[in-house]
């Protein structure tokens, strides 16, 4: 039976042409189509156009059920087939992540065997072409990746890394494939030599937007995609949305892409594929409901809904641990509190309080911002330094008993101290001021046992491997930071394949400063990142706060001071 024969009342005309064309619809039948495509501006008039994807296939089959529009036998049977197909794919896909299933055939690319969760991984990028795997730390990422890159039409590809990391992955792409691996390693574009993936660094891709708009890559990764979470307010966000809107297949990788507040996952998304979120307001409206705290942070109403819906869009693939049968030593958590200097404290007391008077009452929005940045980074670093010399006594006892540490902080004031204070360990340094040449060095010494003692820096040490290997299991924290994925990535460096023994993490803790408040916010921002990335299993509760934390630092400091 044809189309022609089932329609009997239309509201409009729908042709393919390369693409769906809607050239006539009723009225009410346009409010209805913009409120489902929302690509159709609001002000469009007919003709409208469509992609032409399965998705939308199914979209319009769904569609036309309910408003028939005139069609021609073969453009009917046309949109019904990728309908068809789109449902088959769905189907599929749910196939490809039981524990039973089994791919077709073994890329002839890898030297190595992939295990079974990346090797699925590989398959759903092939069906859906944009997804981020956010398998928990340790599960081996990285080989995720490599594996995707030899399944299919996939070459050549970029790669875009953090600074520290280039040399490793290209070490282990040569080491688990038979890709050739190039290492780019100026901003200024250059003729570039053969080879199968090219690895940028973050900090390079905006010198680069003319060569990615060639679209002479067919594919690229985004390892620590969390890298992106400003969208594109920054130059290498620009530089990334240009270099997916010219490759098939757009992969993320990060065991933690939110690190603050979930609206951060709008901004990545929407580079890899704009739209696959909605627009923002849409997105900001439905997922989070208004609320807000002070300083304008968005907070989702419903995270493990959130999550839900990346997973069933296939646009997020996590597994755990546990899930895979791949389990660690357990994680210990100790939280100490030490001393503090009172005289470091009291020379800077004035200052503080000034700054949160200005950060809480000035006149001028522009003044009590920019008060709130400085209160945030002074007393985050006095915190630092008041309880540094307390830190490194805690850490000699580690020391002197021949346990390793990984010692983490934030200032370079602090280093200092450490560096002093423990000088007799031979430490070695991780941070943001070393070269990539440095920190390979800091990063041999430790793992060859040349110093028990390694300061790192909060967020110098994402992508870090090795450290596991009989080598290190006590991570000590002897500053803050804001996010609760970055010290979640600091104890990832230990706890993660190949490690034997029982991890420990340890927070030294100063009852002065920014540690309470820093303590307090850490339980928000982790209901926020645990609702979206394992939403079976959140054990949070999402809590909605007025007070932003500059403010709330602002308050602390001035209670502080009226109670002394």
């Amino acid at each position: 039976m044809t189309a022609s024969t089932l329609i009997q009342k239309t509201y409009g005309r729908l042709i393919y042409n390369n693409g769906w064309e809607i050239r006539e619809a009723a009225p009410h039948v346009s409010i209805k189509l913009k409120n489902l495509f929302r690509k159709i501006p609001e002000y469009a008039v007919p003709p409208y156009c469509l992609a032409d994807t399965h998705e939308i296939a199914a979209d319009l089959c769904w569609f036309i059920q309910r408003y028939p529009f005139q069609m021609s036998d073969s453009d009917y049977m046309l949109l019904k087939q990728n309908s068809d197909a789109y449902e088959r794919n769905i189907a599929e896909s749910e196939q490809i992540l039981l524990p039973n299933w089994e791919p077709m055939y073994s890329s002839a690319l890898l030297k190595g065997t992939p295990r079974h969760y990346q090797e699925q991984f590989a398959e759903i990028i092939l069906k859906h072409y944009v997804a981020i795997c956010g398998d928990d730390v340790g599960l081996g990422k990285t080989y995720a990746g490599v594996t995707t890159l030899c399944s299919g039409e996939m070459l050549p590809a970029a790669v875009v890394v953090q600074t520290h990391n280039q040399k490793q992955w290209k070490e282990k792409i040569e080491d688990f494939s038979h890709l050739r691996a190039h290492i780019v390693k100026s901003k200024k574009p250059y003729n570039l030599p053969p080879a199968d993936v090219y690895i940028f660094k973050y900090t390079s891709l905006a010198g680069w937007t003319d060569i990615f708009a060639k679209g002479i890559f067919k594919a690229v990764i985004f390892d620590e995609i969390q890298e992106l979470r400003t969208g594109t307010k920054s130059d290498k966000g620009v530089a990334a949305s240009i270099l997916c809107r010219h490759v098939t297949y757009k992969i993320g990788l990060s065991a933690s892409p939110i690190y603050n507040y979930a609206a951060e996952i709008w901004n990545i998304y929407d580079i890899l594929h704009e739209g696959s979120l909605f627009s923002y307001g849409e997105f900001m409206r439905e997922w989070f409901n208004g609320y807000k705290d002070k300083d304008g942070k968005a907070l989702c109403s419903d995270p493990q809904a959130l999550g839900s819906y990346l997973r069933e869009r296939y646009l997020l693939i996590r597994r755990t641990r546990e899930e895979v049968g791949r389990e660690l030593p357990p994680l210990s958590t100790a939280i100490y509190t030490v001393d503090y200097d009172e005289a470091a404290v009291a020379s800077h007391e004035d200052m503080l309080k000034k700054l949160a008077q200005k950060t809480l009452y000035a006149e001028q929005f522009f003044e009590r911002g920019q008060s709130g940045r400085e209160l945030d980074m002074r007393l985050r670093q006095i915190t630092g330094i008041s309880k540094a010399r307390y830190v490194a006594e805690f850490v000699k006892v580690m020391l002197d008993n021949n346990e390793p540490v990984l010692l983490a902080g934030w200032h370079r004031e602090v280093y200092n101290i450490w560096m002093e204070a423990l000088k007799d360990y031979k430490p070695m340094m991780y941070t943001g001021s070393e070269t990539p040449k440095q920190k390979e060095i800091a990063k041999k010494a430790f793992m060859t046992g040349e110093t028990n003692l390694l300061i790192i820096s909060l967020r110098s040490g994402v992508g870090i491997d090795g450290f596991q290997f009989n080598r290190c299991s006590t991570a000590v924290f002897g500053e803050l930071d804001w996010s609760p994925e970055v010290h979640n990535q600091v104890t990832g460096r230990l706890r993660r394949d190949g490690q034997e023994k029982k991890i420990l993490q340890v927070f030294l803790l100063s009852e002065y400063g920014s540690d309470p408040v820093i303590t307090d916010v850490l339980g928000i921002k982790a209901s926020q990142s645990d609702g979206v990335l394992n939403p079976e299993r959140s054990i949070l509760k999402t809590t909605n706060f007025d007070d932003s934390r500059v403010q709330m630092l602002a308050r602390k400091i001035l209670n502080e001071k009226k109670n002394q």
